[in-house]
C-alpha cells in the first residue's frame, strides 16, 4: 500500500487514489465539494494540545513533537478499517510546510500499521 500527501489547496484526484483530509481543523476557504475527500480523519491529526505547543516554536520543536505525536497515535489506537485495503491512500493537509508538519509522521505510522509492521 502506498501512503502520499499533498497540499489540498488546488489539488484535484488523480486516478482511484483514496483521499484522507488529515487535519484537525477544515482549511480555510476549502468547500467540502471542492476538497473532495473521501474521509476527514480530524482524530488522527495531533491533539489541540500538541499542535499548540508545536506551533509555539516550529523551527527548534520538530523532532520532539513528531516523538510525542508517534505517541499519541500509539495510544489512540484508531480504527483504520476503512484504509486497512486501499491500495493507495494520499493525505491531504492544509499545512504550509508538509514536511515539516505532522503528516510525515502520520505516513509513516500508517504506513507501518496498515501493513502489519
Amino acid at each position: 500500500m502506498l501512503v502520499t500527501s499533498r497540499r489540498i489547496y488546488s489539488d484535484k484526484r488523480q486516478g482511484k487514489e483514496y483521499r484522507v483530509l488529515a487535519d484537525r481543523l477544515w482549511p480555510r476557504g476549502v468547500s467540502k465539494e471542492d476538497a473532495d475527500v473521501d474521509m476527514w480523519a480530524k482524530d488522527l491529526a495531533p491533539s489541540d494540545d500538541l499542535r499548540k505547543w508545536f506551533h509555539d516554536d516550529r523551527d527548534s520543536r520538530y523532532e520532539e513533537f513528531a516523538e510525542k505525536y508517534r505517541h499519541e497515535l500509539e495510544d489512540l489506537t484508531p480504527d483504520l478499517d476503512e484504509l486497512r485495503n486501499r491500495s493507495e491512500i494520499v493525505l491531504l493537509t492544509a499545512a504550509k510546510d508538509v514536511d515539516h508538519s505532522h503528516i510525515p509522521t502520520l505516513t509513516d505510522y500508517l504506513t507501518d500499521v496498515l501493513n502489519d509492521k
